[in-house]
């Protein structure tokens, strides 16, 4: 779930990370911020500066016209039902800072950057000297010292030093708290008054933390957060109540598609990958969609019902990277009870099964007894998509 930027500033505030005065507002009314103003479309999305959603006001009453502009603007397929209207600060400098999680380390990450309100990756790659990643442990959270030594690589001392570090370590502090995925801040603002400022926070909550975390559930549920061009069909729906029926892992985050064969895919980056191979070989998806965390078998077999009842689908690969957080046999037994309940032959439904992983053994012997081949970890998840679109446009 990736909060609005009026939402997750209100929990920075929580944490004594100052931002601007302001108010979100629903409608032209009174004002209560003087101008100059900074004014915010609240969608969840970034870009919104390049997409007219982010606009100056000098006045009241050009503030009033330019809230109602926003309050009519699509901003990258969004619209937004709140504007955050803010004071404009005189700002002397920018920095970068944000908390995410490591994936292959297993691990939160902090960031930080001398350099805000810019592509920190492109950055980093043109002058990574700009640029300090540095693992910590989520038991021990990021003490003040240990923010400040990482913030001191990029070669910043003193006072300043001491204020970033302060806010650097309550970051990691909401990033632990809220089972965030991400947290930043770009850009952090030092004013001319010598005062640090979030101007701008993007948190991204995990979904499946979401039962800890009840006051953000209800926000999630709130239809009036803002309008999204496209709405969830009827298939994202079923998909998506799958993903609920226990609390065990993901398997049911679908997006649908027109095309015949049906994905089962995740691992990381790896969903995407699989589903860019699929159409780069000729395939055309029914869906893409996320699977992980070990989800139970009865999700699993729910999702492979729900890809097998539409019309057109008549074959599924099932492709992940590496998994160790995933059980195959799991996924197998999954896969086959929602196939053989759909009425189907398991051997001739499977045009690809690539998971290799825990229990692998295990899950490649069920699969064996349904006449499924299995492709282990020595066949990339290119050729399994490759594999997969020759099968379904071979088997009948």
């Amino acid at each position: 779930m990736r909060l609005l930027e009026c939402e997750a500033k209100e929990i920075l505030n929580k944490y004594q990370i100052v931002t601007p005065s302001g108010s979100a507002v629903a409608s032209v009314g009174k004002l209560d911020v003087k101008p100059p103003l900074i004014l915010k479309a609240q969608v969840p999305i970034g870009g919104r500066g390049k997409s007219g959603g982010i606009l100056e006001a000098s006045t009241n009453k050009e503030a009033k016209i330019k809230i109602e502009q926003l309050l009519s603007t699509w901003v990258r397929g969004y619209k937004s039902h709140k504007i955050l209207m803010e004071e404009k600060l005189d700002i002397d400098r920018e920095f970068f800072m944000a908390i995410t999680y490591d994936t292959v380390a297993k691990a939160p990450l902090a960031i930080f950057s001398g350099e805000g309100g810019v592509d920190i990756e492109a950055l980093a790659e043109r002058e990574p000297e700009k640029v300090n990643r540095e693992l910590f442990s989520l038991r021990s959270r990021l003490p003040e010292y240990r923010a400040r030594e990482i913030i001191s690589e990029t070669g910043l001392s003193g006072r300043l030093l001491l204020g970033l570090g302060n806010i650097l370590s309550r970051l990691a502090n909401i990033f632990a708290d809220y089972d965030a995925t991400l947290a930043e801040i770009n850009p952090l603002a030092l004013t001319r008054d010598g005062q640090l400022v979030a101007l701008d926070c993007h948190l991204e909550i995990d979904d499946d933390a979401l039962f800890r975390h009840q006051e953000l559930a209800k926000l999630a549920e709130t239809e009036n957060r803002f309008q999204s061009e496209r709405s969830m069909t009827e298939f994202e729906r079923k998909a998506a109540e799958i993903d609920q029926l226990d609390h065990r892992g993901v398997a049911g985050r679908v997006i649908e598609f027109d095309g015949s064969m049906g994905l089962i895919i995740g691992g990381g980056g790896a969903s995407l990958t699989a589903f860019d191979a699929v159409q780069s070989h000729g395939g055309k998806p029914a869906n893409y969609c996320e699977i992980g965390g070990n989800p139970s078998v009865l999700k699993v077999k729910e999702l492979t019902r729900l890809l097998l009842s539409k019309p057109n689908v008549q074959k599924i690969a099932v492709i992940m990277n590496v998994v160790s957080n995933t059980r195959v046999d799991l996924v197998a037994r999954g896969i086959v009870k929602g196939i053989l309940e759909a009425g189907k032959n398991p051997a001739k439904t499977v045009a690809a099964f690539r998971v290799p992983g825990a229990w692998e053994e295990e899950g490649f012997q069920i699969l064996s007894k349904y006449g499924v081949e299995f492709l282990d970890r020595t066949v990339s998840i290119d050729d399994a998509a490759r594999i997969a679109v020759e099968k379904a446009n071979t088997l009948s």
